[in-house]
């Protein structure tokens, strides 16, 4: 079945592609194809906050990948979700707004030689699209549709912890998303009336109602094709239900499906790697060695500690009263435990004294578990998670085969590095300072993950192993760089090098990973290509 010839083709209705979709479909001379290989997002669980516990690892909503075992984990492997559904990992993601530090998007600049990635043209571009709490000022915008919200829930454990890390040396900060986010405080999240905002929502309900938009879902890319003189994209191949389809491009084919589907999509097409795409009988149409090369994630490691004489959310989830009183709550005002994101307090400071800006990050929860997805301790206790923001470890993404249905093999490489390793150490040791202040000594804090008899290098190393975990933002695999970067897959203008008519546009671009949660610096992403392809 042949759909036509459109003006782009979007491949990934995620955070990037609903963004790109609604951007360019505002002119109406524009025909724009979105494509999306998950369903729609009617699924219930997506729209209430709590509900990521029921998205991630469901494959309605999830690809359900999985990382090779790893050296640095102690030979484990890794659930690493991410969205298979309209509002892609919008709709399953912690729903923190972030946009990282004024220095990360300065060493893009030194990366790309490209003065448009800067930090004060990026800020631009967040408050453009951005509705902020607060309304418009000089850091913020209030006219567009990603709202940011305030949360609607405190918790005195949080409240107390804050304290300590007061006492600490960690000043408050009610806004980190000024350029540098040093501070601890609650994060601002995209939530709307304690409901989560996707990207669909957001960015595609708009684009939706304009006839110059055809959606696709429940359709799996298999390739892009490329005129075999000019190289230039002609259109794409894929699969939907049990019929082959086809559709032509005019113009540009942009590629936005994640760190994980780009690669799978650019490899399968024939962009890569030539000895590993000859292995798989694939054609090389351009020998590009930085595809699923330079992956970057933020490994975080969840450190326990029991408290007594104060409330967590394992008293209250583990008694039939406590859920009951947790749904009834959110269904009057849609707040409480179920209006949570994952995380609620935030905190940014240095591991050591000779790191020059902020350089881990806290995910602080009013609860704990053993792992994902598992029942919450029958004790009461919080979790202090911390992960290096900015790690030397680099990983890769590739694929098995060239069949559209097999998994990719993920190897995120994490711990691989001295850095990495210091950081690791010096961030259970910072946790464990913060905790031994005053605020907290009240509360009795003891130590469950990883344990205190644990102290040597070599033993908190092994220990960052056994509690390091995926915070789910896998980036860089498509990293764009300047002309004399022989593994920059993309140009400063995320064109993809040696062909015509195809551009890489979600968090696979990014050469470097930024300070903080990834979504927004994504949708930021997008919308600098929008400016582009308007300018055009």
């Amino acid at each position: 079945m042949d759909h036509g010839t459109f003006d782009f083709i979007i491949i990934g209705a995620g955070s990037a592609g609903c963004l790109l979709a609604n951007q360019l479909t505002k002119n109406p001379n524009h025909r724009v194809l979105l494509i999306e290989a998950g369903a729609k997002d009617d699924y219930l669980w997506i729209h209430i906050p709590v509900g990521y516990l029921y998205c991630i690892d469901n494959p309605r909503t999830d690809w359900q990948f999985k990382t090779e075992p790893s050296k640095g984990l102690n030979s484990r492997s890794l659930i690493y979700p991410r969205g298979k559904v309209l509002g892609g990992s919008s709709s399953i993601n912690g729903m923190i707004y972030m946009r990282g530090q004024e220095q990360d998007y300065q060493d893009w600049v030194n990366q790309t030689t490209d003065n448009s990635w800067s930090w004060n043209h990026c800020l631009d571009r967040f408050k453009a699209f951005e509705n902020y709490h607060g309304g418009s000022n000089q850091w913020h915008g209030s006219n567009g549709p990603w709202r940011v919200s305030r949360q609607r829930l405190h918790w005195k454990v949080l409240d107390v912890f804050r304290q300590a890390a007061n006492e600490y040396g960690i000043n408050n900060t009610d806004d980190f998303n000024r350029g540098d986010n040093s501070g601890i405080g609650y994060f601002d999240v995209n939530q709307e009336n304690g409901f989560r905002l996707n990207a669909s929502k957001a960015f595609l309900k708009m684009a939706s109602k304009r006839p110059n938009l055809t959606l696709i879902t429940g359709a799996l890319v298999e390739k892009i094709h490329f005129d075999p003189v000019t190289k230039k994209t002609t259109g794409i191949s894929f699969l939907g239900g049990d019929h082959h389809h086809t559709a032509q491009v005019h113009q540009e084919i942009l590629l936005s499906a994640g760190s994980i589907g780009s690669v799978q999509i650019l490899e399968r097409s024939g962009i890569g790697q030539e000895k590993h795409l000859g292995s798989l009988g694939i054609e090389t149409i351009v020998n590009s060695p930085g595809v699923g090369e330079n992956l970057q994630d933020h490994l975080q490691l969840r450190m326990i500690y029991k408290v007594r004489g104060i409330s967590t959310l394992n008293t209250k989830a583990n008694s039939f009263i406590g859920k009951g009183l947790i749904g009834l709550q959110y269904l009057l005002n849609r707040s409480g435990p179920m209006s949570m994101a994952p995380s609620q307090l935030g905190a940014f400071t240095k591991s050591a004294d000779y790191h020059t800006r902020s350089n881990i990050q806290y995910h602080v929860q009013p609860l704990s578990l053993e792992r994902f997805g598992e029942d919450l301790h029958s004790f009461n206790a919080i979790t202090a998670s911390v992960c290096n923001l900015r790690p030397t470890s680099r990983g890769s993404i590739h694929i098995t085969s060239n069949d559209v249905f097999a998994k990719p093999k993920i190897d995120p490489n994490y711990l691989s590095t001295s850095e990495d390793q210091t950081v690791a150490i010096e961030s259970i040791q910072t946790t464990r300072k913060i905790i031994q202040q005053s605020a907290l000594m009240a509360y009795h804090p003891e130590e469950y993950k990883p344990g205190v008899h644990l102290t040597s290098d070599d033993e908190l190393i092994h220990a960052a192993g056994d509690i390091g975990t995926t915070i789910f933002h896998p980036v860089g695999t498509c990293k764009m760089g300047s002309s004399n970067d022989a593994n920059a897959v993309l140009d400063s203008e995320l064109r993809v090098r040696g062909v015509k008519g195809l551009r890489v546009v979600d968090a696979s671009a990014m050469p470097t990973i930024t300070s903080g949660n990834t979504a927004a610096p994504t949708m930021m992403i997008a919308y600098r290509v929008a400016e582009l392809l308007r300018a055009n």
